[in-house]
């Protein structure tokens, strides 16, 4: 397993937090309907997330999707962007702590039957779900969700076994 260190900070929104960072980086084989996305290390204060969405705003980067987990003085970040390659590079100009991970994007246009038969599926393929939320955009006119995953190759197969339609980044990206 590759790891990738978290980028050291001097902004004084990031300043309380450790400078290295040492996350674990998914590898896959199956790198076309993947899509990254980026865990963000915030201080848990008011305002915090609104800095990063500025930030991307500011350099034509929209947040396609967003799940942020809290504890008592930190708060991470989960998101889902349209230039990937761009954030990456804007976090590490401006010392914004990062990690980064691979998830499956499910397209589903019919939310209530779909999403059981997918869940029924990563079941039965013995595929463990770490976490899960959905976008917000609707690409192609229906609902998706983001989802992470013990194995993304054998998810990926899976899914795309059981006529799943999976969403690349080119597909959720305007």
């Amino acid at each position: 397993m590759q790891k990738k260190a978290a980028q050291g900070h001097s902004s004084p929104a990031f300043a309380h937090l450790p400078m290295a960072l040492d996350l674990p980086e998914t590898t896959s084989k199956i790198d076309g309907p993947l899509v990254r996305q980026f865990s963000v290390f915030l201080p848990n204060k008011v305002g915090a997330m609104l800095e990063v969405v500025r930030l991307l705003n500011a350099h034509h980067v929209d947040v396609l999707a967003l799940s942020i987990a809290e504890s008592t003085d930190s708060a991470i970040a989960r998101v889902v962007v349209s230039d990937p390659d761009r954030v990456e590079m804007l976090f590490g100009e401006h010392d914004v702590a990062f990690g980064v991970c691979k998830m499956v994007i499910v397209e589903m246009s019919e939310v209530a039957g779909q999403l059981a038969k997918l869940l029924a599926a990563l079941l039965m393929a013995e595929v463990n779900i770490h976490f899960t939320y959905p976008l917000l955009i609707r690409p192609r006119g229906f609902a998706a969700l983001a989802i992470h995953v013990d194995d993304t190759d054998c998810a990926t197969s899976v899914l795309l076994g059981e006529g799943f339609k999976l969403l690349s980044q080119s597909d959720i990206s305007r």
